[in-house]
């Protein structure tokens, strides 16, 4: 059994089947993905933080508050650190806001 014929089509400049070794647009998606899910990071430790004040302000006995204030203080820097990742992905995409 003979196999038929591949057909072959031109690809236009600048698509990813055009040249497979440059992607140019590879990186920019990498970038908006990971921004993406900084954003999404970003809501899930607001929910934390906003969890951590309301039982803040609960009657709790003395070890539940330094769980409370563990739980919140490492919320909030991981807050910090993902508001800094977001800020050097938006440098990075050419998006700067201060």
């Amino acid at each position: 059994m003979r196999s038929s014929p591949r057909k072959t089509t031109k690809s236009k400049p600048g698509s990813k089947s055009a040249n497979n070794n440059a992607q140019p647009s590879a990186p920019n998606e990498n970038i908006m993905q990971l921004r993406s899910l900084a954003h999404d990071l970003s809501n899930a430790l607001e929910a934390i933080l906003q969890a951590c004040y309301l039982l803040g302000h609960a009657k709790l006995d003395i070890d539940s508050r330094r769980w409370i204030q563990l739980i919140d203080q490492s919320s909030q820097d991981a807050a910090r650190i993902n508001r800094e990742i977001r800020k050097a992905l938006r440098a990075l995409s050419g998006d700067e806001k201060n």
